[in-house]
């Protein structure tokens, strides 16, 4: 059996306990860079806010169309505005001109629905151009793409015993199921002025198209 001398045993001793005072030395440096490392980095921004979402704006009816009016409905006043405000200059002048007749002087014009436009496109100084032609009958019909604000369309009444009809087209409520928005005169002696209306446009035969 080895014996080592008792020299030998406390130099052996000396040496592990210096061993491990240098690794704990080099262990602790670690953690003191680690720790120091930490705490130069940023710190997360906690004031920070999410981008809010934009939000359109609710419509603005214009000056123009702020009044009480029983011919037309006030959920339709945007439709109008629209039509009026981003129509061609021609269309523009036929749709402004049959809003003041209706809405601001409640014109009476003797006669039916074909007098009452004919006086629209002459006092607003256009001339109409055919676009689509077809018969109450057998049409070809037009689809709806074909129809822009200010037209003045000859179509099917479905909600009055189907007869012909003539209208000043203001826009789509629901284009999908052919509903729009049209400015109607009824005349035979109603002494009425005309009324923006829905109708159902699914038998639309003739368009005629104001123009400069």
């Amino acid at each position: 059996m080895l014996r080592l001398s008792i020299p030998s045993v406390a130099a052996s001793c000396g040496f592990l306990l210096f061993t491990c005072g240098m690794v704990g030395q080099v262990h602790a440096d670690s953690m003191s860079m680690l720790i120091a490392q930490k705490s130069i980095q940023p710190t997360t921004n906690m004031s920070y806010r999410y981008p809010e979402i934009q939000r359109s704006a609710p419509t603005v009816v214009p000056a123009f169309l702020s009044g009480n009016y029983d011919n037309v409905d006030s959920e339709y006043l945007p439709l109008l505005s629209n039509a009026e405000t981003q129509s061609s200059m021609a269309a523009r002048e036929v749709v402004s001109t049959a809003r003041k007749m209706a809405l601001n002087e409640r014109t009476i014009i003797q006669g039916g629905c074909w007098d009452y436009l004919n006086a629209v496109f002459n006092r607003a100084g256009v001339s109409r151009n055919t676009i689509h032609k077809g018969t109450y009958a057998q049409g070809p019909y037009a689809s709806s793409s074909e129809i822009e604000a200010g037209d003045w369309l000859y179509y099917i009444n479905h909600g009055y015993n189907g007869v012909e009809h003539s209208g000043l087209f203001v826009g789509w409520v629901d284009e999908r199921a052919k509903q729009a928005l049209i400015l109607s005169y009824a005349g035979e002696n109603r002494r009425e002025p005309a009324r923006y209306r829905v109708y159902d446009l699914s038998n639309v035969y003739q368009i005629m198209r104001p123009s400069v």
